[in-house]
């Protein structure tokens, strides 16, 4: 690994507030690259890694934060590699931890230390601190559409923040984050049943002119998504093509808004064509 990357530390205990500042740090010490919560940041792109907030427990969610498993590693330092940056900014619960990722990415030694009492008052880290044990909620600074296919099936809210650097009269620049409750939420784990994505695809059909009746639903889950087989019967005299491209535009747009899991793709399929004439006789 490059010995001229600058590295510098942003630490603070669990659930103060670090992720949510990490991009107005990140800025305003000229720093592109961010690894927090075992992924790589560069501005408000994911460049490797997956969260460690994806694990099934929190031991292993702590494992994967520090880059413990060589492979994991291995993926990171090449990907670091790969971007040549000039300065990363490492975000971590204490020195010890944020010492243990620059050792096991091989990166040098850390140069400067910033303190989230740095940046967030009393009052702020108070409120941080709230939240994170009355809602689980945690945050990853980047945008929902970045970290989303990682996440099928979990709480996601996009959250937008202006951010000033050099004072409030200063150009605002925008950071988008994600707010997710990882699996292994102190809430408790949820699930949500096939048996609900049908009754909203039925839903969709229903309000869908064109659409006669929906015979049968079929969904596939995957780790990074869902994949629904729809079988459907089409009123005669709609243009058919037109009717299955906006049954399935919206379907995937109401899964996607009411449970917040990540739709692969939604396969429409005509399998009868209602006759009116024919059935009245």
């Amino acid at each position: 690994m490059a010995k001229s990357i600058r590295v510098v530390a942003f630490v603070g205990p669990s659930g103060t507030g670090k992720s949510h500042r990490a991009q107005m740090v990140a800025k305003n010490n000229g720093i592109e690259y961010i690894i927090d919560d075992a992924i790589l940041i560069n501005g408000t792109k994911l460049v490797a890694g997956t969260s460690a907030k994806r694990a099934n427990t929190k031991i292993e969610s702590v494992k994967r934060a520090l880059f413990s498993d060589e492979e994991q590693a291995k993926e990171m330092k090449a990907a670091i590699k790969s971007k040549k940056p000039k300065a990363i900014l490492i975000l971590g619960t204490s020195d010890g931890m944020v010492q243990k990722i620059a050792e096991n990415l091989d990166l040098p030694e850390i140069s400067e230390y910033i303190r989230i009492e740095d940046v967030s008052s009393k009052e702020e880290i108070a409120l941080a601190r709230s939240v994170r044990q009355a809602e689980g909620k945690h945050v990853i600074p980047v945008p929902t559409f970045e970290i989303k296919k990682d996440f099928s099936g979990y709480l996601l809210d996009p959250l937008q923040i202006f951010r000033w650097k050099g004072g409030r009269k200063a150009t605002p620049y925008l950071a988008e984050k994600s707010i997710i409750r990882p699996t292994f939420s102190y809430l408790g784990n949820y699930t949500i049943s096939d048996n609900v994505l049908r009754s909203i695809i039925e839903y969709v059909g229903r309000d869908i002119e064109g659409i006669y009746k929906i015979q049968k639903t079929k969904i596939e889950n995957y780790p990074d998504g869902l994949i629904a087989y729809v079988d459907v019967t089409l009123e005669y005299g709609y243009n058919l093509p037109d009717i299955m491209k906006r049954f399935k535009e919206k379907a995937k747009k109401e899964i996607d808004k009411l449970t917040a899991m990540n739709v692969l793709d939604i396969q429409v399929i005509a399998k009868e064509l209602h006759i009116p004439e024919i059935d009245e006789k």
